[in-house]
């Protein structure tokens, strides 16, 4: 018989990513992108933050919300391998688990506390859609959660994807100064597939209410076009 626990939604993210695709792979892989965790009205208590402000890093734990499934596979083709090599659900991060809960360390950068929506966790690193469920957040303490020394698995055999980003002067100008850092370091990781690989494919993605649109070619990732995608998120907010 399956034990089944219920558990409550306790914040919201709150950032520029309005759909998965474009999503950095792991937190901490673009740590100049901002998030705000929101907290849901019962838990914006100032009390139960007491102490944070001390801590660089903190850990969420969050809720794989689109990619929600009726059933489960004990085997995943994680993306940067290829997308064909299959492992063990838990021998990866693949949100397609029996519980679809995602852990992220992200870099702490201010508490602020706000009358309307209670306390905001201003946050880098993160790599969570706008509006993704937390269930707990906890303080990264170095002594206990640092191991140098860890093996990394397959993970370390991944080549670097980075990529060379190329702007056009006229579309970057159609990009807010505050958000082009993001941006180039989310293109830089490479958004596509890690089995895409045809130049003359088009891809596009939402991110800051705009809608970017890309090419790839040996190695040079080139903006397309950019255009006004509207705000598709019912948790966006001004952060």
């Amino acid at each position: 018989m399956t034990e089944k626990v219920d558990m409550e939604v306790i914040a919201r993210v709150c950032n520029d990513f309005d759909s998965k695709f474009g999503l950095p792979r792991q937190s901490g892989l673009s740590g100049d992108l901002l998030s705000v965790v929101v907290f849901e009205p019962p838990y914006r208590d100032p009390a139960a933050l007491r102490g944070l402000e001390a801590f660089s890093h903190i850990w969420l734990l969050w809720y794989f919300s689109e990619s929600e499934r009726d059933h489960w596979s004990a085997t995943v083709r994680p993306p940067r391998l290829g997308g064909n090599t299959r492992v063990g659900v838990f021998a990866s991060r693949s949100p397609y688990r029996p519980n679809p809960i995602g852990l992220s360390c992200v870099s702490l950068k201010k508490i602020v506390y706000s009358e309307e929506r209670g306390p905001l966790l201003y946050v880098e690193g993160a790599d969570l859609m706008n509006g993704t469920p937390i269930f707990d957040i906890k303080p990264y303490i170095p002594s206990a959660d640092s191991h140098p020394d860890a093996g990394g698995g397959f993970a370390e055999n991944i080549a670097d994807y980075r990529l060379r980003v190329e702007i056009p002067d006229d579309l970057l100008a159609m990009i807010p100064e505050e958000k082009r850092s993001g941006l180039v370091t989310v293109l830089k990781e490479d958004p596509r597939p890690a089995y895409h690989d045809d130049p003359s494919r088009r891809y596009g993605f939402s991110f800051a209410g705009l809608e970017i649109g890309f090419v790839v070619k040996e190695g040079i990732l080139s903006v397309t076009d950019v255009a006004n995608g509207g705000n598709k998120a019912e948790n966006k907010g001004e952060f």
